[in-house]
């Protein structure tokens, strides 16, 4: 049978062997559900929020004269066209648009150009507001310290503005449990050090995909956006065309966790036993940009695929891997354990991500198809492959007639084995 899958900007094609036992697994709102009015279900939420007054109330308590509204980057699929002007027409009722700033929550990530703004925002948008792109070691001040001995540096102008508000969607994340909400402060415009800290904390087990009850990465994060000052939220939760299916605005934790319930309704799959093959794909541009982002598929498929099985990933990657430092983790290991050695010894943000691959390697082998060289491929321990069907039949070598379980938006799914087998 053929089966598509998305790779960057279009799609690969694969025939699997009418022999083998084939399932495809999809996050719920790819059934057939008949799509909501993304404006109308935005516009429900603003008008009702969870957890706070509305937000000209707020604008008027404060006497706000100023506002910040941070911004996911290229990195996170995020229909701001739709989000952002409601949002902006409601603060614009207390607060003038001259005092009115977006800053993109880069993290560590690459900062925008012009052309990522006018693709991620609008026209309008950019013509119309003062756009700036946090930079992790730049124009930061000091909150404290967290509880756990963390001290919360964040930008400046997030910390000294009258009004904060948050945007993104709510979508799984492989150690912070969930995206969104909390997660706009740390590590989005937090500084290099705290983010730093924040992501070695990912060795911790329940710092792990789906998991937003004592998780805590989560937890640490909630605290530092609550000592941040958020005022207020409006998170979203996508469909496979970066459709609006829930919107929930307000507190960033009750709002928050509203959408992350109903994200995890359609996001978190059971299925009988694990399998021997497990094809995955990210979704396509952007999850597929570039190895750093494209990595996250494979925290989903690791967990949908029998110890020593084999995961095939499509993954286009036309920004290479993505992250300096993750690069050189991978160019000057010599072997997996030269990774996990320097993860536990000398932490950096970005090698990270090469310590997840390890991670993942541990328990199954992997094969990539993408636009990277192979020997780079290689370097990641990971088996390069031309095309879908070379890598399928790599894998067959490997464990004859096989239980295939396709994953074709692997990013989106937390896989949850019957009987946790």
């Amino acid at each position: 049978m053929n089966y598509a899958l998305a790779y960057g900007k279009g799609f690969l094609n694969i025939e699997i062997p009418d022999n083998c036992s084939t399932d495809q697994i999809l996050p719920r709102d790819s059934e057939g559900e008949k799509p909501g009015d993304s404006t109308q279900i935005i516009a429900q939420a603003l008008k009702n929020p969870i957890g706070t007054p509305a937000l000209k109330d707020i604008i008027e308590q404060k006497k706000a004269r100023n506002a910040v509204i941070i911004v996911n980057d290229i990195t996170r699929p995020t229909p701001y066209q739709l989000i952002l002007p409601p949002l902006l027409h409601e603060i614009e009722e207390g607060i003038s648009r001259s005092n009115i700033k977006l800053i993109v929550a880069t993290g560590i990530h690459r900062h925008h150009t012009d052309m990522d703004n006018l693709q991620v925002f609008g026209e309008e948008i950019c013509k119309n507001y003062k756009i700036e792109n946090h930079d992790c070691d730049n124009n930061l001040k000091s909150l404290g310290l967290l509880s756990n001995g963390f001290e919360l540096i964040i930008n400046r102008e997030v910390a000294e503005a009258d009004l904060v508000v948050t945007t993104g969607v709510v979508a799984l994340h492989y150690f912070a449990g969930y995206s969104g909400g909390r997660k706009s402060i740390l590590p989005g415009i937090a500084g290099r050090e705290l983010i730093k800290r924040n992501h070695q904390m990912m060795n911790e087990p329940r710092a792990c995909l789906g998991n937003y009850q004592n998780n805590p990465v989560s937890d640490i994060m909630l605290e530092g956006a609550r000592k941040a000052g958020v005022d207020f939220i409006l998170n979203v939760v996508t469909g496979s065309h970066h459709e609006v299916k829930f919107c929930a605005a307000g507190d960033v934790y009750e709002a928050w966790i509203k959408a992350v319930q109903y994200c995890e309704k359609l996001n978190v799959v059971s299925i009988d036993k694990p399998a021997d093959i497990v094809i995955a794909s990210c979704g396509g541009y952007p999850k597929d940009i570039n190895m750093y982002q494209a990595q996250k598929a494979l925290d989903s498929a690791v967990l949908a695929v029998k110890k020593g099985g084999t995961i095939i990933l499509a993954a286009e990657c036309t920004e290479g891997l993505g992250e300096e430092t993750f690069a050189r983790w991978v160019e000057e290991a010599s072997c997996r354990d030269d990774i996990k050695h320097r993860f536990n010894t000398r932490f950096e943000l970005g090698g990270h991500k090469a310590f997840a691959i390890c991670r993942e390697l541990e328990h199954a082998n992997i094969i990539l198809v993408s636009s990277l060289p192979a020997d780079l491929v290689a370097k990641m321990f990971i088996t390069p492959a031309a095309d879908l069907n070379t890598a399928l039949d790599m894998a067959l070598a490997r464990h004859g007639h096989s239980r295939i379980l396709l994953m074709p938006e692997a990013s989106r799914l937390a896989v949850r084995v019957a009987g946790g087998e």
